[in-house]
């Protein structure tokens, strides 16, 4: 007998017809009569007394019942153990971020792994953003989300998205016409950061320490609702990565303005440990992570 004949057996018993088995099985009634008689014949006797148009398990039938709830269970077991060690199913990822604009998108792209691998727990550690690559190391987190790379032969990285910085003004600002801004710019502005050291703003980083330019006042406001708040009141600038500011420009006195002729442009990378052999359930949520924000947020 094989396995369609013990799991035929089990869904006429369990479902207590022929028509609710053949909804079950996905079977037409001359394909599930056909493999009846093919396993009766396999077992040299009749598994079901056919009575008022019921199925009754006879003597042998019980037996072959018996033997197929415990056959099939055990599949079912080895088939749940053979993915949890092909695939790793049980486990957990650690993430953070040096840029705590990327966890507008990553929790939602967290629960749809969540869903594929229900098993594996997925933890944000915000405490280690701004430090990640070093909380990498230290193996405090297994994954890391980074725009700034250390040359470091313990550290692999793969290139995650790219986006563009850009700085938000209020409809007032003398920047609110221009089409790009420079570093002398910020001479004479209040520029609002997310965050302390300045050495991790992208602004500082790759335009105004370069020029040598230090805005006339910078405050660290780690509520991304209050700094806009701020602009919006001609308080000051701040700096957004262009996916995550769009949403604003339709319903507030804001607008965004392009830093440098060409743009800011920055590229972000998931980072982990080089030396270290993952579970397969890592590769396949790198996999997942880079296309769910290629192809659905879009946010090159």
């Amino acid at each position: 007998m094989e396995i369609r004949h013990l799991k035929l057996i089990k869904a006429i018993v369990e479902e207590g017809s022929i028509t609710k088995a053949i909804d079950k099985l996905h079977l037409t009634q001359s394909a599930l009569s056909h493999q009846l008689k093919e396993a009766e014949y396999q077992l040299g006797t009749a598994i079901f007394l056919r009575t008022n148009k019921k199925l009754v398990l006879t003597k042998a039938g019980e037996k072959i019942y018996e033997l197929a709830n415990e056959i099939l269970n055990k599949l079912a077991e080895a088939e749940t153990q053979i993915k949890q060690m092909v695939f790793g199913e049980q486990g957990e990822i650690r993430i953070s971020t040096e840029c705590f604009s990327s966890y507008h998108w990553l929790p939602s792209v967290l629960k749809q792994f969540h869903l594929l691998y229900p098993n594996v727990e997925l933890k944000i550690v915000a405490e280690a953003t701004h430090i990640p690559l070093q909380k990498l190391l230290e193996n405090t987190i297994d994954i890391a989300i980074v725009s700034d790379q250390i040359k470091d032969s313990n550290i692999k990285y793969q290139e995650l998205f790219q986006d563009e910085v850009v700085m938000v003004v209020s409809e007032n600002h003398a920047w609110a016409d221009k089409k790009y801004v420079i570093a002398e710019d910020f001479i004479n502005e209040h520029f609002i950061i997310h965050s302390l050291p300045l050495e991790t703003v992208t602004i500082h980083q790759f335009l105004l320490a370069p020029a040598k330019v230090s805005p006339k006042k910078i405050t660290p406001m780690p509520l991304t609702e209050a700094s806009l708040e701020m602009v919006k009141a001609d308080m000051g600038v701040m700096s957004m990565a262009k996916w995550a500011f769009t949403p604003y420009l339709k319903t507030t006195s804001l607008k965004a303005v392009k830093v440098g002729k060409n743009g800011l442009k920055r590229k972000h990378f998931i980072a982990t440990r080089a030396n270290e052999s993952y579970p397969d359930y890592f590769n396949h949520f790198i996999s997942f992570l880079q296309n769910e924000i290629n192809l659905q947020w879009n946010i090159q």
